[in-house]
């Protein structure tokens, strides 16, 4: 959604600048932190840090992935863009709106625009409904639709997963997993979106039915105009159905740009490690690549001890490029080559 023009003043003669369109979703500095519990009476409860300073946009129509190792923050990412957690810090913007600064009655409004997809099919649906009321629910707090628009909007959204209109009258239970999941995108489907953020949504199924899920998904991009956040561990699947990609480490995006200029050049050593830890059918190839990762990757990091700072930079204990000042100073998003953005003091 591009905002009006904001006009400035200007000599006569001189060429304005390109309008620049608005971002669909602009997160700024998200920092979310957990209490945990206390070690001892006297001493103040410690704090995890799960996203620290997290910046990011993607534009209306655009699937961005976000990658990273389990504990990297990225479903915690996904529950605060969707306003399910709210931040201990930094905004996120959608569509122009400040989330955490509505009201709950626009927020819930603004739910329209704005669905989410589950990792686990099992869990996300409620056994005791039947699939009508399960797909219609984000509707019934939306309350602009009567019965029979309900039913028809049911039926169209089961038929763009590929389910039958009849199905709306069964039980979750009563489906396979690859099914269930198709559930859950037609009930993020059902208020029509302009982003849907999917955690981990294919993760649960079978390779055959991710397969199947992930080509509904992109063929509903297309036939629709959404646009998807997608939170995956899964490298191949991140650059099967992603325009863009953001690395992410111990709560921090190290790295972000075209999916596969990322993939086929990193910059980060992070982004290296990573990759190179996909398994490979070339056995010549997947020798390069372990060379190349013993070369990028020091010591494998230890926890800490209780009262120890974090290091500026997050990945120096395990990076085999690390100096003093990745210890002192913070490296921030810059550009690089490629169009890429990365946080590292030596790319």
């Amino acid at each position: 959604m591009s905002a009006a023009p904001s006009l400035s003043p200007s000599t006569a003669g001189t060429p304005a600048a390109p309008l620049q369109p608005v971002p669909l979703l602009q997160i700024e500095g998200l920092v979310r932190e957990y209490r945990l519990p206390r070690e001892s009476l006297f001493q103040a409860p410690p704090v995890l840090r799960a996203l620290d300073g997290v910046d990011l946009q993607m534009a209306a129509g655009e699937s961005v992935g976000i990658v990273g190792e389990s504990g990297c923050g990225k479903s915690t990412l996904a529950r605060t863009v969707v306003a399910l957690e709210s931040p201990s810090a930094g905004r996120v913007i959608f569509d122009g709106d400040d989330l955490f600064k509505l009201g709950r009655r626009d927020l819930l409004a603004r739910r329209r625009d704005l669905q989410m997809v589950f990792q686990d099919p099992y869990g996300s649906l409620d056994p005791r409904h039947k699939v009508e009321r399960v797909v219609a629910e984000p509707m019934e707090g939306l309350k602009t639709a009567g019965m029979a628009e309900r039913a028809e909007r049911v039926a169209e959204a089961l038929a763009q997963v590929g389910l039958r209109p009849a199905d709306a009258d069964r039980y979750p239970h009563e489906f396979s997993g690859g099914q269930r999941q198709r559930i859950a995108i037609a009930r993020a489907l059902i208020t029509r979106p302009r982003l849907i953020v999917a955690d981990e949504a294919v993760s649960a199924l079978d390779v055959s039915v991710q397969s199947q899920v992930l080509n509904l998904m992109m063929d509903l991009q297309a036939a629709v105009g959404m646009g998807y956040l997608f939170i995956s561990h899964d490298l191949g699947v991140v650059g099967h159905v992603t325009d863009r990609v953001a690395v992410m480490y111990l709560g921090r995006v190290v790295e972000t740009g075209r999916t596969a200029e990322i993939f086929h050049n990193p910059a980060h050593p992070y982004t290296r490690t990573l990759l190179a830890a996909v398994p490979v059918p070339d056995p010549a190839r997947s020798r390069r690549r372990r060379a190349r990762k013993t070369a990028d990757q020091g010591p494998a990091l230890t926890p800490q001890a209780s009262g120890q700072s974090r290091p500026a930079c997050a990945f120096m204990p395990r990076c085999g490029r690390a100096t003093d000042i990745c210890g002192t100073r913070r490296p921030e998003l810059r550009p690089v080559d490629g169009g890429r953005l990365a946080a590292c003091h030596h790319v």
